[in-house]
């Protein structure tokens, strides 16, 4: 057994393509292993800003020898078939065998496939892997750059070192050949004055195998001799191949210099990784910047030291921002790393200088005066901009804002209108425009700088929330209503104009949205109407729709919406192509009754968009609910009832169904609900009526004299009498029905669920002792109908055969 290495050497990689990367390769490299019959005892890979490496473990020197087998045409064949058989599995006629298959002679070869060095698949499988390889951007360089079938790679790839145990795994490609040869540290193996340099042995050549640099002198060259040798040969060459080492280091160091200067490091674990991405000898230095730049909010700073300079940054035992950062540096320099520190404190200091300039420029623009300028921002050329957008917002957060019995405290109709008509205006803003992940928490900022109610400011600060897993959920009523105005309307107008998430493309961020509008309903246990507020919702994007359609007599659509949006009220009234007006405050503006324009487009309507969103809402709930142990199947059940908007009482159900149909009650109704629905479904029945018993006091009761699965007919006495189980489960209905249809009415699940738990008896003893298929057509009818009331009562709760099991 032996270890083998490969190293791809090449110009800087980008250190978000770095994790992908090692994956890659070492998918690639047991893919072709394994179609070669070899396998490796173990594959490490590592990656650093200027290669990839992989070591496997214990490779087999040669291949095993195998024996194939294959069947070809019938001896009887065209000579034509025959030698096409040979050709193909490389032998001549004398070494086929002829073998009886089922009484039919027929031709068979065994090709015996001797093992192959190790070291001639490795050659073979290294090219097929560079070119195989899948960047997510690649490109080609140098003179043969022009012709589509040069080399492609991430970077100019300058190097391949290849080694199997000790021996060199010569191969070829693009004119590159791979040696025992790499590269040390870009810088520490430069000797200059602000570098330390490198101790000689670490620069020659090993004696074993003599350079393969082709003649190169240049410093920093490193001759591998083995798999074993390769990660500390690198290592005293100041090359730290191990990228999870290079993490450890700048995590810990990071903090130690934090912590050294009284200072506590904020955690950020993707710029930890981005940082051991960009460097091979990672050095962490704390550094620090006027505190003068504290004035521009803290959000401001971090992104500008992490976005565009790659620092962390601290805070003090406090928990307030200091004025530090901490780099990563790529070199161990001479002077413990001051001129690197002075050299970041002026960018980030250039940095923050523009930001702090941005920062007080936008505040001499009240928002009011920013969001005029968001006409000039087209949100969807369908949907027209996001000045339109916004006034939609406004007239949905305010319809929102009105509904009574919601279980949020009355917002403020003035505060909601406000937060809802600004909510967008830092979008146009100098700071959102450096930083676009900064939209709202800007706004927010500027709202509350301008002496806005901190109601208006906080809900412009968090209407886009949440924005993903795990992010806070807003409770504050003004801002609950705005945000999920603007996502409904984001929703209902993508809808509207057809572009609906489709397989893994969602270029609008729909399902985020609806799941957003899910999470915002669940954790304040809204009780709005869904339905009717996707309808609200739907109004003005029907206009839109409408005025598309008779654009051609009304002219620019965009014209006729502003005004449309602006006004008190509105409508554009269509019945067909020869009849519409559009009335603005109550004036018609435009009309064309009874004129002919010739044929237009029919606009959409709103229960074209309700269906599929409702579709798509329900798979989305299945998705939000799954992470909360709810399964999606009795979602289905609940939803499949109808007629149910209240997001609130639907999971209330849902969840009590859940702990039933988990019991042994639950389990066994349900294998009682399927086994009457089957014989309903097979005979046909679900629209009769059944008897009761003669025996049962109805007018003591206060009961129906019926039992009626279309809602029609008179009450009919059984013409016979029941049988026992017969009458014990039409007993159990009489009982269990009302109390089911006034728990519902309660909103008491847990109690429905008790009341339809007492017919699990009644309905195991009736299918053990009665025959329902009786040769009396009178009983059978009865009993269907006996089992059509039971299928009811228990649709009462959900659609039962929706459920899985």
């Amino acid at each position: 057994m032996t270890d083998f290495l490969l190293e791809l050497l090449s110009e800087e990689i980008p250190a978000r393509m770095q994790a992908k990367a090692r994956v890659d390769l070492e998918r690639l490299f047991t893919e072709q292993m394994a179609a070669a019959g070899l396998e490796a005892g173990g594959v490490t890979v590592y990656s650093t800003p200027r290669r990839l490496a992989l070591i496997a473990k214990d490779l087999p020197a040669q291949t095993e020898a195998v024996s194939e087998e294959a069947k070809g045409p019938p001896e009887s064949a065209p000579d034509q078939a025959v030698e096409g058989f040979c050709r193909k599995n490389d032998v001549t006629r004398d070494q086929l065998e002829v073998r009886d298959v089922k009484g039919r002679p027929t031709y068979f070869v065994v090709i015996n496939k001797p093992g192959r060095d190790t070291k001639d698949v490795l050659a073979e499988a290294i090219p097929a892997i560079i070119k195989a390889f899948p960047w997510p951007k690649a490109m080609r360089w140098g003179d043969v750059s022009a012709s589509t079938e040069s080399l492609r790679w991430v970077r100019p790839l300058s190097g391949i070192v290849a080694i199997l145990g000790d021996d060199l795994v010569a191969c070829e490609i693009d004119g590159m050949t791979s040696g025992y040869d790499t590269v040390g540290h870009r810088f520490h193996h430069q000797v200059t004055n602000s570098v330390r340099a490198e101790p000689v042995e670490a620069l020659v050549s090993d004696a074993q195998h003599p350079s393969t640099s082709s003649g190169r002198t240049e410093p920093g060259r490193i001759t591998i001799g083995n798999a074993g040798d390769y990660v500390e040969k690198l290592r005293a060459c100041h090359v730290l191949v191990d990228h999870e080492e290079r993490q450890n280091i700048i995590r810990d160091g990071a903090a130690k210099a934090a912590s050294d200067a009284g200072l506590d490091l904020v955690e950020d674990e993707g710029l930890v990784i981005e940082n051991a991405g960009l460097t091979e000898w990672p050095v962490p230095l704390l550094g620090s910047f006027d505190p003068a730049f504290l004035d521009v909010p803290e959000e401001v700073i971090q992104l500008t030291a992490r976005v565009n300079q790659k620092y962390f940054i601290c805070r003090d035992k406090q928990g307030a921002l200091a004025p530090n950062f901490v780099c990563t540096a790529n070199i161990d320099a001479s002077d413990g790393g001051k001129a690197i520190i002075a050299g970041n404190e002026k960018v980030l200091a250039a940095r923050l200088s523009d930001a702090k300039f941005f920062w007080e420029l936008d505040q001499k623009t009240k928002l009011e005066d920013h969001a005029k300028k968001l006409s000039n921002i087209v949100f969807h050329e369908k949907l027209g901009t996001v000045a339109d957008k916004v006034e939609r917002v406004v007239k949905l957060a305010e319809w929102l804002a009105s509904l009574e019995g919601t279980g949020l405290l009355r917002a403020n109709p003035e505060q909601t209108q406000l937060a809802a008509r600004l909510c967008k205006a830092d979008l146009v803003t100098e700071m959102v425009g450096e930083f676009p992940e900064l939209q709202g928490l800007m706004g927010g900022y500027y709202a509350e700088k301008e002496g806005l109610p901190v109601e208006v400011s906080h809900a412009i600060r968090d209407h886009y929330k949440p924005v993903g897993q795990g992010d806070d959920v807003p409770t504050d009523p003004v801002t609950v209503w705005v945000s999920l105005a603007d996502k409904l309307d984001t929703l209902v107008g993508f809808f509207a104009i057809d572009e609906k998430p489709t397989g893994s493309k969602d270029p609008f961020a729909l399902r985020r949205a609806a799941l957003a509008v899910i999470k915002i309903v669940d954790e304040n246990q809204l009780r709005i109407p869904l339905v009717s507020a996707l309808r609200t919702a739907f109004i003005p994007i029907g206009w839109i729709s409408k005025l598309q359609a008779i654009e051609d007599e009304a002219g620019d659509w965009r014209f006729w919406i502003d005004r449309m949006l602006r006004a008190e009220t509105a409508d554009v009234r269509y019945e067909d192509a020869n009849n519409f007006e559009i009335v603005i405050d109550g004036k018609v503006e435009l009309g064309n009754i009874g004129a002919s324009i010739g044929v237009i487009p029919e606009p959409v309507e709103v229960d074209d968009v309700l269906s599929p969103f409702l579709d798509f809402f329900a798979d989305r709930l299945k998705v939000q609910q799954r992470e909360a142990g709810v399964r999606h199947d009795l979602i289905d059940a609940v939803f499949a009832l109808g007629g149910e908007d209240d997001l609130v009482r639907l999971l209330a159900r849902v969840k009590a169904l859940q702990a039933f149909v988990e019991t042994a009650d639950g389990e066994n109704l349900l294998a009682g609900y399927k086994r009457a629905s089957n014989i309903l479904k097979k005979e046909g029945a679900g629209a009769v009526r059944v008897e009761r018993s003669r025996d049962t006091d109805v007018s003591a009761q206060g009961l129906s004299t019926s039992l009626e699965t279309n809602g029609e007919g008179d009450a009919k006495p059984l013409s016979y009498t029941p049988e026992k189980a017969e009458k014990a489960l039409i007993d159990a209905l009489d009982a269990a029905q009302p109390e089911v249809t006034a728990a519902i009415a309660a909103e008491q699940f847990e109690t429905a669920m008790t009341a339809l738990a007492a017919l699990r008896g009644p309905i195991d003893q009736f299918f053990e002792d009665v025959t329902v298929n009786d040769e009396d057509e009178t009983k059978r009818e009865a009993r269907l109908a006996l089992l059509a009331r039971f299928r009811n009562a228990v649709h009462q709760v959900a659609d039962f055969s929706k459920i899985e099991g």
